[in-house]
């Protein structure tokens, strides 16, 4: 059972504990460097961007995270994926580039604009049927690298995607019933 960490400073960590829990994984919450020496993976939950990242300043994470994508899997969702962004716009921000595309924060409204969709994959992305995606102040992935496999698009735009062994998804597959998202991120580990 592939032991996952989520990161718990901030944002709906919880969810994404229980959704891997269902999803078949030991999930355990990270808060320090230390701790990430004992995961396989970790997931980066959505929040506030810039407010997490002060805390992984603050408590020396933004190095280590950095270090730890360089060898392992990881998760990013919403906040979490423009973290892991090698260009965020609206502002711009500092983030730890380990995923080859520009991302433009709360590119779909402010929180009176959250919305449900149903999305049907991408040909080719090996989902099958449509995955309810709920985006809540959802950044937009505006440019996606060579590297990046598309998996599904909303208005157009790549909304959940792929980077080698890095996964990024701008909507919250946590606050679903559906664990395929999060099982996808579990194939990564399984794959080493």
């Amino acid at each position: 059972m592939p032991r996952v960490g989520v990161l718990a400073l901030q944002g709906d960590f919880e969810a994404h504990r229980k959704a891997l829990e269902r999803a078949g994984a030991e999930a355990v919450e990270v808060r320090t460097a230390a701790e990430l020496a004992d995961v396989d993976g970790l997931v980066i939950p959505g929040g506030e961007s810039t407010t997490m990242l002060k805390l992984l300043r603050m408590d020396g994470l933004f190095d280590a995270l950095r270090e730890f994508g360089a060898r392992k899997p990881v998760f990013g969702t919403c906040a979490g994926a423009i973290l892991l962004a090698s260009k965020v716009l609206s502002p711009a921000q500092e983030s730890l580039g380990l995923v080859d595309m520009t991302v433009e924060r709360n590119a779909y409204g402010r929180q009176i604009d959250s919305r449900i969709v149903k999305l049907e994959p991408e040909p080719g992305a090996g989902i099958e049927g449509a995955v309810e995606s709920v985006f809540i102040r959802a950044p937009v992935i505006r440019e996606a690298g060579p590297r990046m496999k598309v998996l599904l698009k909303y208005e157009g735009a790549p909304v959940l995607a792929e980077d080698g062994r890095h996964m990024v998804a701008t909507f919250h597959p946590e606050l679903t019933g559906d664990t395929r998202i999060h099982r996808r991120f579990l194939e990564k580990l399984a794959a080493g």
